[in-house]
């Protein structure tokens, strides 16, 4: 009793500022509660063993109820003062009025009516959990046999999602419907002894006696043949026949129904901004010619005499410059990660617990996947991060990217920013989870430039290839707009890549396939990174000698990630506590 009764006491004392906090903390604790409800994928990847057998609920029912849900969170939040905070709980309660607004943003354009696109729709979602799904124990080989019988209803249900798109007109292009076709027909012939979704019980724990892990392999092999094909034929039948001839006629979403009002919005959502599709266009012209100039200057530092056209068709045909086997890039790209990772504690205070791997993309996605990635890990399930290079089409993937891609992918980019956010305490999970475009996609494009800050690009071929990869952030910026704002052709929208950046002409396919059908995130990434570059320009400014790299990166990683707005005001606060001279 006594304890009770100083709480209370300390509680009063503290003023209004802790019950501001704990009220934040409450509510934060709440919201975190609802979202892995709600969403069992992440719920299971952090340890929810009951969520490790379900999947997510896509119908129309679902988001009326989450819709309820998220504008009750809404007003509670806006029942919380925001004078009083400490810096942690200012950060959650600015945090979740962005993401709340998203998440209603979505439901309320009825994203879900566009369940498909070039880069991997609903139909891919299980494939990608399966590559980092652990199988130690009888119980998660159980758990993941529940997903397999789950899936041809998700199947369904975002079928149906698919069709209420075709009656109000809200459809992807021919283009992209033509990739899906093709991805979708490949799936339902697909081998069972190569299918993903058998991958996680190809190894299974010998703690598990050896006439069980027969029967467990032979139950997940029929469900897969006996119902998931099935559906999966279904699915390909539907795209075909109800999906293919309802595709919208333009290339950009602005030639749906409510697609102007859609695409300002996702801009807006991307970029965490106020930008308008104009000013974003603007700003992509302004860089591409910085770039350029820069690019003119390094191909000079090469030798090369001729005009940057030149330049670019000799990166994209001399043979010096690609692997001749897929082992022999994987190692390349392991080799530049072991570099890197050599010199990270001068550059970053605080470093992740969690490892990385360098893996190749899956087999069965590679031809029309980009050329890296990340998978995140999970230290809760002792899931190492994976650092995806795509091995498919080696003409195509030139050694003088990889430094720059190793960067973005493994570290300082994604794997050092993901884990960093997963690891951290006393910070919410929907922030340490946080799926801010510009933030996480605009740390991967800046840790490009910091790797040559650090040494990693050695020589001007390399170091043009970083350029190349940063030119190519900046036609994004042009590209997106032009397709989905300024009703551009595809020939308009690749030839910002062919003409300035020495990308190989598969990958430029592959992007601006994904900038079709994905309307608006390919903007965040150049956004987020001229917001970082900022921010350290001015903190360099006002310190001075007193600036230190590795305290400015911990300073806007140790908070997970956050829109531009609370990330400028973290490092205008990080500034001012700085030790006077």
């Amino acid at each position: 009793m006594r304890t009770v009764i100083l709480a209370f006491a300390l509680l009063l004392l503290a003023g209004p500022a802790l019950a501001d906090d704990v009220a934040m903390t409450r509510l934060a604790a709440d919201y975190d509660a609802w979202l892995l409800a709600e969403d069992p994928i992440t719920a299971g990847r952090q340890g929810d063993r009951a969520a490790l057998s379900r999947l997510p609920d896509v119908t129309p029912a679902a988001d009326a109820r989450r819709l309820k849900a998220l504008k009750a969170f809404q007003a509670r939040l806006a029942a919380v003062p925001a004078q009083g905070l400490s810096d942690n709980a200012a950060a959650s309660r600015g945090y979740m009025a962005w993401e709340l607004g998203s998440r209603l943003g979505q439901i309320e354009f009825d994203m879900a009516r566009m369940p498909v696109s070039s880069d991997g729709g609903f139909e891919d979602t299980l494939n990608y959990v399966a590559a980092t799904t652990p199988m130690r124990s009888a119980a998660d080989a159980e758990a993941w046999i529940d997903r397999l019988e789950a899936l041809p209803g998700y199947y369904r249900d975002n079928i149906e999602n698919a069709r209420r798109g075709i009656r109000s007109g809200f459809t992807q292009p021919k283009p992209t419907v033509d990739i899906i076709l093709a991805r979708a027909k490949a799936a339902a012939v697909a081998p069972l002894d190569t299918d993903p979704l058998l991958r996680p019980f190809r190894t299974l724990p010998d703690t598990i006696p050896a006439d069980r892990q027969a029967d467990i392999r032979a139950r997940a092999a029929a469900i897969v043949r006996d119902k998931v094909r099935p559906v999966q034929r279904d699915f390909a039948t539907f795209v075909e026949r109800e999906y293919a001839p309802a595709a919208r006629k333009g290339l950009g979403i602005r030639t749906v129904p409510g697609g102007e009002a859609y695409y300002r919005f996702a801009v807006k959502d991307f970029t965490t901004t106020n930008l308008t599709p104009d000013e974003v266009y603007a700003l992509g012209e302004k860089e591409v010619a910085r770039i350029r100039a820069q690019m003119l200057v390094t191909m000079r530092e090469a030798g090369f005499t001729g005009d940057l056209p030149a330049f670019i068709a000799m990166l994209r045909k001399d043979p010096r410059f690609y692997a001749t086997s897929r082992q022999q890039l994987l190692e390349k790209a392991s080799e530049i990660a072991k570099r890197i990772d050599d010199q990270l504690p001068g550059w970053y205070g605080t470093l992740p617990r969690l490892t990385y791997g360098v893996r190749p993309v899956p087999p069965e996605i590679e031809a029309a996947y980009t050329t890296g990635r990340y998978f995140q890990g999970s230290p809760d399930q002792g899931v190492a991060g994976g650092y995806m290079v795509n091995t498919y089409a080696l003409d195509q993937r030139p050694l003088y990217e990889l430094p720059a891609l190793t960067a973005h992918e493994a570290v300082p980019g994604h794997h050092l920013q993901i884990a960093l956010a997963q690891e951290l305490k006393d910070v919410p999970m929907f922030r340490r989870e946080g799926g801010v475009t510009a933030f996480v996609e605009g740390w991967g494009l800046y840790s490009e430039k910091v790797a040559g800050e650090m040494g990693i690009y050695r020589d001007p071929y390399e170091r043009f290839g970083q350029l190349s990869y940063e030119m190519w952030r900046a036609c994004r910026l042009v590209a997106d707009t032009g397709i989905h704002w300024k009703g551009w052709t595809r020939d308009q929208a690749e030839a910002c890549f062919l003409q300035n950046t020495a990308l190989a002409p598969l990958n430029i396919t592959v992007e601006v396939d994904r900038y079709i059908s994905w309307p608006g995130q390919a903007l965040g990434y150049k956004i987020g990174e001229l917001k970082f570059l900022e921010l350290r320009a001015r903190a360099r400014g006002k310190l001075g000698e007193r600036f230190d790299i590795r305290k400015f990166h911990d300073a806007v990683l140790l908070a997970g990630p956050l829109p531009m707005d609370l990330l400028e005001t973290r490092v205008d606060a990080w500034i001012a506590r700085q030790p006077a001279p």
